[in-house]
């Protein structure tokens, strides 16, 4: 009888392991996007972003998603961005492959992302909408998308859909704010997309189709809502909340000096600001989904690893934001060599050391101290050396760490970190690489 009792109670407890092993993360753990954009290969020097960068921060990820994949223009089934590196040089197989080091960690292939981008103003990315509007067109998509994943030993497919952006804000004062204001009170906003209703709708039945199909192989299906893509036109939360495994929500780049070469503002407040539209924070995204019958577990707050940067002139008036007297992109930095943008790294080394909030390059660093918009440095032009001036908006540790406290708070599913290629992965600024990623891990 106690033979038995303990065969019994030695049976439980390895079935109970065994489960344990195999089954989803417990209920207290929070889901932890990492993004690997592949273009970082071509980057050159310090920005060089090598796939042995990645070791570092797989221990604080849950689910790694490789960006990106694309659509052909011809069939509209996806195939691969750049088939020379994912295939030919079997990149694929060596991100895929990194689960045998990281069991645990799930590997998805992302498409869109505006990587994928084609066609200039109304007919831009245009592809994206023609895959919704049949049932045809949706189906070689989700064919081609199931062998595409399956090949290369993805876990599932993240949809960063290429949907038409807002129109950008512009400046406008006197007359022009007045008119400005009486033409939307009678005509609304413009439309950039007509048939909105019907690809969101469609839109829904893609998602459907890629779940039904996907998951007798237990595949995953995940969502990217992209940089100011309108919320409320294209995403049907109650309907999309079954057949997705998380959204993930890039609530950020509000402003961007492409999009706003003249205005500059904070590219991604946690909570609404004064005399900004009230859809441009994080807060306000987040309470869209909830309030529209999406489930908190799933939903996944995007955090950026970058900042924004806009030129100063001689005339800037820095003294609050937005400033004013701005020339468009910032000067590229050295490792990006991408005007306008900035990655951690190569921001932090600016504003490292000094006296107060003055750094030894001459840059002022202005913290965040209401926790609400975020952080940004700026300096000015200096003629007698020949210096630019730029003002950078930008996430760094603390303001990564409030947005994860933000997630614990409200009880969302986790954190999306974009991207690890922008993190510090080489600990330049410290020995800590990847800073952003771990504080925001940290504070879930």
């Amino acid at each position: 009888m106690k033979a038995s009792k303990l065969s019994a109670a030695f049976l439980f407890t390895l079935l109970s392991s065994t489960f344990a092993a195999v089954s989803p993360h417990n209920p207290n753990s929070k889901i932890v996007v990492c993004n690997y954009e592949t273009k970082s290969h071509l980057r050159e020097g310090q920005g060089k972003f090598d796939l042995s960068f990645l070791d570092p921060a797989l221990q604080y990820c849950t689910h790694l998603i490789y960006g990106y994949a694309a659509i052909k223009e011809d069939t509209l089934k996806l195939v691969p961005l750049n088939e020379q590196f994912d295939v030919i040089k079997d990149n694929y197989r060596h991100v895929t492959d990194l689960k045998i080091r990281y069991p645990k960690l799930k590997v998805l292939l992302s498409v869109g992302g505006n990587e994928d981008v084609s066609g200039e103003g109304s007919e831009k990315n245009l592809k994206y909408r023609q895959v919704l509007e049949s049932s045809t067109h949706r189906l070689a998509f989700v064919n081609s998308a199931h062998t595409l994943v399956t090949g290369f030993g993805f876990d599932g497919i993240d949809l960063a859909w290429e949907f038409p952006e807002t129109k950008p804000k512009k400046i406008k004062s006197g007359f022009g704010k007045f008119w400005s204001s009486v033409k939307k009170t009678f005509t609304g906003e413009t439309v950039l997309d007509e048939n909105a209703q019907e690809h969101r709708d469609q839109f829904t039945a893609l998602v459907r189709e890629l779940k039904n199909t996907f998951k007798p192989d237990n595949l995953l299906v995940s969502l990217t809502v992209l940089p100011n893509v309108n919320n409320t036109v294209y995403y049907d939360p109650r309907a999309l909340a079954q057949q997705v495994d998380f959204v993930a929500l890039h609530a950020f780049d509000f402003y961007t000096p492409q999009r706003n070469p003249k205005l500059a503002d904070y590219p991604s407040p946690l909570y609404e600001l004064i005399d900004r539209r009230p859809d441009e924070n994080v807060d306000a995204w987040v309470k869209y989904w909830l309030s529209n019958g999406f489930p908190p577990n799933k939903l996944v707050l995007g955090i950026p690893t970058y900042g924004r940067t806009w030129k100063l002139d001689e005339d800037s008036k820095v003294d609050a934001v937005p400033p004013e007297g701005l020339d468009g992109a910032g000067a590229a930095g050295p490792f990006t060599k991408d005007a306008g943008i900035l990655s951690y790294p190569e921001i932090c080394i600016r504003i490292q050391g000094g006296t107060g909030n003055v750094s030894p390059a001459g840059y002022r660093k202005i913290p965040d101290a209401t926790n609400r918009q975020g952080v940004y440095t700026y300096k000015l032009p200096d003629e007698a050396k020949n210096e630019e001036g730029i003002w950078i908006a930008y996430e760094d540790p603390t303001s990564a760490a409030t947005k994860a406290t933000y997630v614990k708070n409200k009880g969302l599913g986790g954190i999306a970190v974009d991207d690890l290629t922008l993190d510090d992965f080489r600990g330049v600024c410290s020995s800590n690489k990847f800073a952003i990623l771990k504080a925001a891990v940290s504070a879930l």
